[in-house]
Order: structure tokens, then sequence, then C-alpha cells
């Protein structure tokens, strides 16, 4: 174990593999929505199954959180963050309730270019709101183990 005053290499490498996991999905969402192509039941479909994904990562990260780990860690280093942390764990179901209003929009069976824009706005409106969520998230890490993991750049 780890002394109190010294990083934990395994859950700082846990972290920085998350942060890399959720980057890549969103990414994959990201691109769906800006290929160029025409609009197609196709394309909707592909992208469905990278929302259905991100979902379903986000859904088992966030219980991980929720049952302990390297944001219970940091408040046991540091017992202030208490509050911060408790914060980052209140936005979990509406970053998750994001996705499902998304998952829902692109699943009512109209591929049309509106709804094709109203779900890409919506995507991007879902990351803002996820990105400023992992650097609150990455900063409580941050600070409860006193290490610069390079994720606040």
């Amino acid at each position: 174990m780890a002394s109190i005053d010294r990083s934990d290499p395994v859950i700082l490498g846990h972290v920085l593999a998350e942060h890399h996991e959720l980057f890549c999905q969103m990414m994959a969402v990201r691109s769906a929505f800006a290929d160029k192509a025409a609009v197609s039941q196709g394309r909707v479909d592909a992208t469905l199954v990278a929302l259905h994904a991100l979902q379903e990562h986000l859904r088992c990260h966030f219980e991980k959180e929720e049952e302990g780990g390297f944001l219970e860690e940091s408040i046991a280093r540091m017992p202030r963050l208490g509050p911060a942390v408790a914060a980052i764990m209140k936005q979990h179901p509406s970053l998750l309730a994001e996705l499902d209003a998304l998952i829902k929009l692109l699943s009512a069976g109209d591929s049309s270019p509106a709804k094709w824009e109203q779900a890409s706005r919506g995507y991007e409106c879902f990351a803002a709101h996820m990105q400023a969520h992992e650097r609150t998230e990455n900063a409580v890490v941050q600070e409860g183990y006193n290490e610069d993991l390079g994720l606040l750049d």
C-alpha cells in the first residue's frame, strides 16, 4: 500500500487509462456526427452504436466511482475534498440522461437532416458538460494525490 503522501501508481495508471478510453469513445461519436456524408439510416445506426458504447462505458465508470476508488481515496487523503467529490457524483445522473435523450432522439426512426443537426448540437452540448465534469474530477484527484497527471491542460 502506498503511503498517504506518495502517489499510488496503480490508481493513477487507472485514472489515466479511464481518461484515455473515455476520450476515444467521445471522439468516435464526434467523428460520426462530423462525417460530411449524407444522413442515412445506416449512418444513424452506426452513430447509435457509438452512443450506446459510450453510454455503457460511462454507466460502468460512474458505478465504479460511486462504489469507491480513486475519488474516495482522494477524500481519505484530504477530507476537505468531500464536498467536491459529492458535487461530482451528483452530476452522473444528468450526464447519463443527456446521452439517453440523444439515443432516444436518434432512435425515433427519423433520419432527416434537421433531426441529425439537432442530435449533433445535443451531442456537442453533452460533450462540453462531460469535459467540464472530467476537468473537475481530474482536479480533485490531482489535488488528493498531490500529483500532476497532466490532465488539466
